[in-house]
Parts: C-alpha cells; structure tokens; sequence
C-alpha cells in the first residue's frame, strides 16, 4: 500500500475512450498497436508526465488517468486533452481515432468485440468464461472513474456516507449513452441499465449498486467481500481474482489503497466537460462531508433499497427525471419536490464559488443544455439514419479532439 492521504487532498481521474475507424468509426481493437507505438515496444501501462495510459479488457477501449494522486483538478483538463491530441496523431497513422460518449451508437458486440490478448489476459479470459464479455455491458461501456482518499475509519465512515447519498443524482448530471445497435434505448444513460445486470450470474458482485450502508473496513468486508469470495470461490478455481477487482458497486472501496472509486460517471465528449463534472460531484461530496445540509447520522441512515429506485428513475430520465422522496432533497437543504437538474442547479449555486470559471461555464452548459445524452438525441431526428448518426458522432469525435462542449 502506498502512502495514505486525507480526505479531498488528493485525486484519481479516468477517462476511457473507443479507438474507431476515421471514415466509418468502426471499432477497431488496435490498442496493443497505439501502446506500442508510442512505446517503441508492447506494454499495458505507459506513464506520459502528468497522465498515464493502459489497456483495458477490450482491444477498442484505451483509458488515460493521473498518473498517481493529483492534488490539482484545475488543470486536469488541459493534461487530458494533450495526451488526446497525441493519441489522435499516433492513431490517425493507422486511418483511427479516439471517439467519446459512454457508448458505441451502432457497435455490433457479437461481431466487434476482441478482449485483450496480452499482459492480464488470463484475467480476462476467465471473466469471459463466467460472463460472456461480448455484450455491450463489457465492450461498450465507457466511464469516467473518480477516486477519492480517506486515512481511516473516521474518514471512511464520513466519505462513504456521502457518496452513498450522491450516487443517485449522478445520472442526472452526466448521461451520455442513448444509443445502441443504431437505436435510440428508451434510457438516458443506457450504459448504467447494462451495469446494473451485466454479472447477474454472480449477483453479490454489483449487488443493488449503491453499496451497504457499511461505515468501518471491518463490517464492509463481512458485508461486502466475503459473500463475494464464497460466490465467485466456484469459478475461480485458480484464485486469480481479487475482492476489490470484483466489487462492482457504483462506488467500490479500495482498502488496498484507501480509496473510494466511484464508477457511476458516463464518460463526456471532451476532457472539460468531464473535469468539470467530477469537480462539482467532488464539492458536493466536500459540502456532505462538512454536514452542512445534514448530519453524518442522517447521512448513514440511508439503506440502498430507497437510493437504487431514485439511481433507476434517472438511469431512465436524465435530469428531467422527477425526485419526489422528500426525505431524501432535505439531506441537500431542498424542501420541495424538483427534478435532478433542478437539484443538480441548487448544489451548483452551493459550491460554484469553489469551483474555477473555465469549468464553471462548462457546467452552465450541461444544466441549461441538458445532460450530453439530450444533446445527442436532441441532435437527431425521431426516423434518423446510420448517416446522421455518423454525422454526429463525428461532431463528438471534433469536441474531443478541440475540448469542445458539444451543444447543438
């Protein structure tokens, strides 16, 4: 375990990207070729200064993250945005780039999907066999992971009391995947509706999504991780996974780094959006911890049960999804019933101050503009084509290479 750190004075930002085609934006799984060219040789982990790369499950999806703890948000988006940019040049040499959004509009998984064949693989390929990885809940799935440190139990019980309470309205904020196979889903964050079942063969690993209201290491491993241990001990004969690789909760904590990684985030269509998004989910989570809209008690009496039906309405609606458990608003200081981009604008008056201009202006955007999944269907007709839907993606593929709000 490397060293520990207080809360909020460090953090862990990834970001996870599709590799496609230029002209037809493809999948295209030539990660292990984008890695070793910029290495000169095949690795899974490249650090590059400020950001580190690595592989992911798939052979299409590259994720770039701090490299290490980070105490500065404010220039996270401009280090995010120059590695996208020289991705973009090593892979417009072999006729690919980088495509943003937490899903693949017309990915055919069946056919598409190639898991990593190197480093880890083993990994992998047993994660396969139990869950069968082509499917858009494994390949075509990317996010935006926070990591935030606590020291101790103390800071434990405080921060994961908290993200408990936010996960919910997280969708509300950030959905961005309203399209699979060609089709518009009926879901806002499509991506989320296939986390919640995508390892339904081994339910204890996702559990209902927000986690137990467990508050010390020692109740979260009896709680959490030894019920995982026992169902996965079957097909794991081997003993090659670990408890914290397979937590799969919308938020995991990570005792073998103190840290909590929260995973409920669909990835944006630029660094900035992104950045911007985790500094405001981060000041929220500042303004819970400092209790002052509620009590850490009334925070760690919330069960999963209430918290999962209002995560499933907005998996569902986006912001425009109705809140209407008043016991719930009253923990943010909020007395009447709104909807989440309403509560999302009233803890954004809250922490605004606190929060720099340049992301500011990016959040302005997403509450009057709507989450990027408004904005994509809004961008599209009711009887669209494979061509718009190019034409589309194609505009979101330019705002991430500019790190661009995409607003029409």
């Amino acid at each position: 375990m490397g060293k520990k750190y207080h809360l909020f004075e460090v953090f862990g930002i990834e970001l996870e990207y599709m590799v496609v085609q230029n002209s037809t934006l493809k999948v295209t799984p030539i990660v292990d070729a984008l890695l070793t060219k910029k290495n000169g040789s095949l690795t899974s982990d490249i650090e590059n200064g400020e950001i580190a790369w690595s592989n992911e499950l798939v052979g299409h999806v590259i994720e770039i993250k701090t490299n290490g703890p980070t105490a500065n948000l404010n220039d996270l988006s401009t280090h995010f945005h120059k590695n996208v940019l020289e991705m973009n040049a090593i892979l417009k040499g072999l006729d690919a780039q980088l495509l943003p959004t937490a899903s693949h509009p017309f990915m055919n998984p069946d056919t598409d999907t190639q898991l990593w064949k190197h480093s880890y693989s083993e990994v992998y390929e047993l994660y396969n066999r139990i869950f069968n990885c082509k499917g858009h809940g494994w390949s075509n799935v990317q996010s935006t992971h926070i990591n935030l440190p606590f020291y101790n139990d103390e800071e434990f019980e405080k921060l994961h009391a908290a993200v408990r309470i936010i996960l919910p309205l997280i969708p509300g904020l950030c959905a961005s995947s309203p399209i699979l196979e060609g089709k518009k889903t009926g879901f806002k964050d499509t991506r989320l509706e296939y986390y919640k079942t995508n390892q339904k063969e081994i339910p204890e690993m996702t559990g209902k999504v927000i986690p137990e209201n467990v508050f010390t290491k020692k109740d979260y491993y009896n709680t959490i991780f030894e019920p995982i241990q026992k169902a996965i001990k079957p097909f794991d004969t081997n003993n090659l996974l670990d408890h914290h690789f397979l937590n799969s909760r919308g938020a995991i904590s990570r005792f073998d780094r103190n840290a909590i990684e929260i995973r409920l985030v669909d990835i944006q269509e630029c660094p900035k959006a992104d950045i911007a998004i985790c500094t405001l989910i981060i000041e929220v989570l500042k303004m819970l911890v400092s209790e002052k809209t509620s009590t850490l008690t009334t925070q760690k009496t919330w069960q999963k049960e209430p918290l999962f039906a209002i995560l499933n309405n907005a998996i569902i609606n986006g912001e425009t999804s109705e809140i209407t458990n008043l016991d719930y608003l009253q923990v943010f200081g909020i007395k009447e019933k709104g909807t989440m981009q309403e509560v999302w604008q009233h803890l954004f008056n809250l922490v605004k101050n606190e929060i720099s201009l340049e992301y500011q202006k990016a959040i302005e955007i997403i509450l009057t503009k709507g989450t990027l999944a408004t904005r994509i269907s809004n961008s599209l007709r009711d009887d669209f084509s494979k061509d718009d839907l190019i034409n589309t993606y194609e505009k979101l593929a330019s705002c991430l290479q500019n790190n661009e709000l995409f607003t029409s």
